[in-house]
């Protein structure tokens, strides 16, 4: 029984994913609503959050201040609510190693705080998510980020926390920026979504980096195409799920889907938990000894 149980509060939520889209977007920070997705979460039996942090307003985000932190920490422990984890959308935004030289060396700075926040609240993976505004587009990009997060390493460890990236490079290439890096202190987060939109083959992925996944996000995505609800797009959940039970992978499952079209975001994420929960530990199947 104590197995289950910790399975199931494996698979946390994306925050946001209990409220309304602000501004039409499909991810970005709560302003309005971000407290109430605690108690939201607590009726319906979640224990893991990942924080979202944007460029716009970084420093006036809640986990960025002493009061906001003291604020979330209260939360936390009022709901039974833990946040292992967090997407810096600020770091695609706005990504430093695209920047110029002066800009850059603020946005570097603004990761080092942004580390540090981390930490104070008992966070222990920083997603950097590499897509999109924040792809690597050349060699350049490249031995920017690698010199500057490598510069970084014994600071990230003294903190206890992981840089942890979100790619669409090819399995191969991921591979390879990976490898730059050391364990433990970086590693990749798995989106099941924006693989299915790039049309990748599961097995393929996790045959070059299988071994560095430490979080997984859950959403379904059209190919070359946007969020859409679970098992109406393009992802191969079954094989996902069976390759990261063959990984021996023991990290969460972060739900990013899709929101409900009704506004019950609350019955649909309900749903949703119970159908990860079912891909992570399928139901066996009946032999009949006797046939």
């Amino acid at each position: 029984m104590n197995k289950i149980l910790n399975l199931k509060d494996r698979i946390g939520f994306m925050q946001g994913r209990l409220c309304d889209q602000v501004d039409g977007k499909i991810q970005a920070f709560p302003w309005n609503e971000w407290e109430k997705e605690f108690s939201e979460s607590l009726n319906l039996d979640f224990r893991l959050m990942e924080w979202t942090l944007d460029q716009n307003k970084l420093y006036e985000n809640p986990i960025m201040t002493n009061e906001g932190r003291k604020k979330i920490l209260q939360l936390c422990d009022k709901c039974n609510l833990s946040i292992p984890s967090l997407t810096g959308d600020c770091f695609m935004q706005d990504p430093f190693w695209k920047a110029e030289a002066s800009h850059s060396k603020k946005l570097k700075d603004d990761f080092v705080e942004i580390c540090n926040s981390c930490a104070a609240i008992g966070i222990r993976m920083l997603v950097i998510p590499l897509v999109d505004n924040g792809r690597i587009n050349n060699d350049r990009q490249k031995v920017e980020i690698l010199e500057f997060l490598l510069s970084k390493k014994n600071f990230l460890r003294e903190l206890n926390l992981q840089v942890i990236f979100e790619s669409d490079q090819s399995p191969r290439k991921l591979k390879e920026f990976i490898s730059e890096l050391p364990l433990n202190t970086f590693g990749i987060n798995y989106d099941i979504g924006n693989s299915a939109a790039l049309d990748f083959n599961p097995l393929e992925e996790f045959k070059e980096y299988g071994d560095r996944i430490v979080n997984v996000h859950v959403k379904d995505r059209l190919k070359h195409g946007t969020t859409v609800p679970l098992e109406t797009g393009n992802a191969k959940f079954e094989i996902v799920f069976s390759e990261l039970a063959k990984l021996g992978y023991e990290g969460n499952y972060i739900l990013q889907t899709a929101r409900a079209n009704d506004g019950n975001h609350s019955a649909l994420l309900k749903n949703y938990k119970q159908l990860v929960y079912n891909w992570i530990n399928p139901p066996r199947k009946f032999v009949n000894l006797w046939s």
